[in-house]
Parts: C-alpha cells; sequence; structure tokens
C-alpha cells in the first residue's frame, strides 16, 4: 500500500459497513462520474454531516493507483474525536483554569500532530480542530504526535467561529500570534483560562476568528526569514503561557 492509500478505505461496500459501524470518517472523495449505489453512500455521509469532495475519476485513480476504489475512498480518523464538553471537564478534573488550543484550517499533518504534541507537553487540556479546509487525525498526524492523542482530547467541529463563541461565554480568553500583533508573545499575560488560535501555514489566522480573539501578540523576529512554521510558533507561545500558569 502507497503512503498516500494510508488511513483510506476503498470501495463501495467497504465505505458503508465503515459509516454503518459508526466508524470516525474525515472526508469522502467521490468520482464525479459515480452513479448507482454511491447515492446512498451520499445520503450516508449527509446525515453524518461527513465532507465530500468531488473529482475526477482519473484523479481519484492516480491518487490512489492500483486500489479498486469503485468511485469511492473513505478517511478514516486515526483516534476517535472528543467533545469541547470533555476538554472543560480534563480541565475540572485536574483543578485547573481550562487551557487549549484551537487551530485554524491547519492542513499540514505534520504541523497538526506537532501542535497536538506541544500542547500535551505544555499542560493543554485539549486542540479544537476544523471538519472543513482543515486535516484530521490522519495515521500521519498520529505519528507526529508521538502518541499525545491518546492522552489529549482532540474537538472536530463544523464552525469554528460558533465554536469560539462557544468557550468565550465559558470564561475563557481567546490569544493568537500574529505578525500584526502589537504585544510580544512573552510580554503578555496569560491568566485564568486561555486558549491559543494557531493560524494555518499560508494564511495565518483568518480574519473572522482574529477580530474575536480578546489579544493578539507578535514573536519579533531578527532574522531575515518573517515568519515561523505553524506548529515552531505555537510551541513557542505554549511554552510562555505554561510558564504564567
Amino acid at each position: 500500500m502507497s503512503d498516500k492509500s494510508e488511513g483510506y478505505i476503498f470501495g463501495r461496500n467497504n465505505v458503508m459497513e465503515a459509516m454503518r459501524s459508526e466508524r470516525t470518517i474525515d472526508k469522502l472523495l467521490v468520482a464525479e462520474n459515480a452513479a448507482g449505489s454511491i447515492g446512498k453512500i451520499l445520503s450516508e455521509a449527509r446525515d453524518r454531516k461527513i465532507p465530500v469532495i468531488r473529482l475526477p475519476a482519473s484523479a481519484l485513480a492516480s491518487k490512489f493507483p492500483g486500489q479498486n476504489h469503485q468511485g469511492v475512498a473513505a478517511q478514516v480518523a486515526a483516534a476517535s474525536y472528543a467533545d469541547i464538553d470533555d476538554i472543560f471537564e480534563l480541565a475540572k478534573s485536574r483543578g485547573e483554569p481550562p487551557f487549549m488550543v484551537i487551530a485554524d484550517e491547519i492542513a499540514d499533518p505534520h504541523n497538526l500532530g506537532a501542535i497536538i504534541r506541544s500542547a500535551e507537553c505544555f499542560g493543554a487540556h485539549g486542540v479544537i480542530i476544523s471538519k472543513r479546509r482543515a486535516v484530521g487525525l490522519t495515521s500521519s498526524v498520529e505519528k507526529a504526535a508521538g502518541g499525545a492523542i491518546s492522552f489529549l482530547p482532540v474537538a472536530r467541529v463544523s464552525n469554528l467561529a460558533a465554536a469560539i463563541d462557544e468557550i468565550k461565554k465559558r470564561g475563557v480568553w481567546l490569544y493568537c500570534c500574529d505578525m500584526d500583533g502589537q504585544t510580544p508573545y512573552f510580554q503578555q499575560s496569560y491568566d485564568g483560562a486561555v486558549a491559543l488560535v494557531v493560524g494555518s501555514e499560508g494564511k495565518g489566522v483568518s480574519p473572522l476568528l482574529k477580530k474575536k480573539c480578546d489579544f493578539v501578540v507578535k514573536i519579533p523576529m531578527k532574522g531575515r526569514v518573517s515568519c515561523l512554521n505553524a506548529s515552531v510558533a505555537a510551541a513557542v507561545v505554549l511554552q510562555e503561557i505554561a510558564k504564567n500558569r
């Protein structure tokens, strides 16, 4: 099996059985011209709110050479997702103010895995990720996380903005790291319940989420490269938050 096939299930019967068994499926890849029994799979995907990506049959064959995909492939999560409530419950069980990371459309599995690993290492209670335009808990993420997903709840939501509104109502202060921030990250206080918003590799934190943040900090740079890798930037700020706590 090729690396690209890792974490995928192929074929209509296999995919339908996986969905009926309630395994956690991150997304479906479906050939544009697929017909017949594919309708039942798409209906089940709608009911379960599983993202569906349509692409030419030739692209599906090119992506998974040698696989008898029958026009459909399902990416299966390497671990089960938690709920936001689970993150708050873990904080409560430790007698600590909630401390979490919100990953804004992180598409690179190595970055997400490294963020999860750093979050666990620095004492966070959970990570929140988006269902769309972002990587899920794939086997590659699991490897990059170095076992951290076994100990740290990862919640996956349809709408990050709505999730932020929810946790703010529950007393959590929102921080994001951005080049336009006015305060160096090490001069910021991180008292009480904290959520760090980490932006995507190319676009950073989206304008909508940045607007919802209570504080925007920056990492001063002295080299010629203008910014850090998303997971490295997250680790830098997470260490400072952990020190404050």
